[in-house]
């Protein structure tokens, strides 16, 4: 399966590409997509759905994952985030290309196995478990999380959809 991961943002959004067979993963790409900083709204968010678009077009990903929206404190950050959160949801959706969400806390115990990781150390797993030769910058390396965080979500929704007896002793415990 290959997947496109996004940590989307208003100013930097990060994108990354995996190909998950099995426990293996594959590093296909990854980088950012930066509008100037003193671009209006509406500008930044069209330059983030342009390298969105390229991105699906030339990769073809089967799931784009996104990290779920967080309360923040700073609202008016919050609702860019929400903003460039949405292109990334309809770059997909355009594209038909199914879309799944994850809370920071699923990305970062899938990836490093403790939820309250910080980001060099996202940044550092996401550089072991694709085999990078260097740490991805921060934007990438989120967004390569979150596609490694669907890879195993996925590949254990698979295992419990083959063995439905381990589906029911997970609801039981």
């Amino acid at each position: 399966m290959r997947i496109l991961g996004v940590d989307p943002g208003s100013r930097i959004t990060g994108f990354g590409v995996v190909e998950s067979s099995g426990s293996r993963l594959v590093h296909l790409a990854h980088g950012t997509a930066r509008a100037p900083l003193d671009a209006p709204l509406a500008e930044r968010l069209a330059v983030i759905y342009q390298r969105l678009n390229e991105v699906i077009t030339e990769f073809a990903p089967e799931a784009l994952a996104v990290e779920r929206v967080f309360v923040a404190m700073n609202v008016s950050s919050a609702l860019k985030l929400c903003h460039a959160r949405g292109v990334a949801l309809l770059a997909g959706s355009l594209h038909h290309v199914p879309v799944y969400e994850y809370s920071a806390l699923q990305i970062k115990s899938s990836v490093v196995g403790y939820g309250k990781a910080n980001k060099e150390q996202v940044q550092q797993m996401t550089k072991v478990l694709l085999n990078l030769p260097s740490a991805a910058a921060k934007d990438a390396a989120d967004a390569l999380a979150v596609a490694i965080c669907h890879a195993h979500s996925s590949a254990l929704a698979a295992k419990l959809a083959r063995h439905p007896a381990l589906a029911l002793q997970e609801s039981a415990s």
